[in-house]
């Protein structure tokens, strides 16, 4: 009897993590709801799950290529090259929910490279605010109590997958607040 309860329980688990695609990220560790998602990549619009980043220290912004803050790609490419090796990952999504974002992904992807050598993740045009919101975007308003006023708004996520707090488009990539918990963040173990 005491076996047949242990292969019960061994087929719940399996159902459960069969149940959730990607719920398993690339390191065996299990993957966060926040990053329990799927987007197309921006240059060739194939599928990434977002749980590939489990144990990173994640910022998530909202992107446009028409915007007074479209020069913060190059402060996001900054603090994702200064600190890529320590564990952070910046991720991209290019939105035109402030008609800011009208190109093609492909146009998108050029503009970021060859304007300001985006080399972060950066996803496919999407969007981040009301009722058409991406269920990621839907889930970090939610958690934060806030959804994206404007481009380049940011959510950062520590290594668990927790929100630690959010920013405003009027926060620069190298202000001292998001610098400080960024590595406050980073100084954090990986989750095992």
């Amino acid at each position: 009897m005491k076996h047949l309860s242990h292969i019960v329980q061994a087929a719940v688990l399996c159902a459960t993590l069969l149940a959730a695609p990607g719920a398993l990220a690339s390191q065996g560790a299990l993957c966060p709801a926040t990053l329990n998602h799927t987007f197309p990549r921006l240059q060739d619009e194939k599928p990434q799950s977002l749980c590939q980043y489990s144990g990173k220290v994640v910022l998530i912004v909202n992107t446009a290529s028409y915007c007074g803050f479209t020069g913060q790609y190059k402060g996001l490419e900054e603090l994702y090259s200064r600190y890529k090796d320590k564990g952070l990952v910046v991720l991209g999504f290019p939105s035109n929910d402030f008609s800011q974002e009208t190109g093609s992904n492909q146009q998108i992807a050029e503009f970021c490279e060859n304007t300001f050598g985006v080399k972060f993740p950066m996803f496919a045009k999407s969007s981040v605010k009301g009722a058409d919101a991406s269920p990621l975007f839907r889930q970090l308003a939610q958690m934060s109590g806030t959804a994206p006023r404007w481009n380049f708004h940011k959510y950062l996520l520590g290594r668990d997958g927790q929100l630690v707090d959010q920013y405003s488009s009027l926060t620069a990539p190298d202000s001292r607040g998001l610098l400080r918990a960024i590595e406050q963040q980073l100084a954090v173990p990986a989750p095992r």
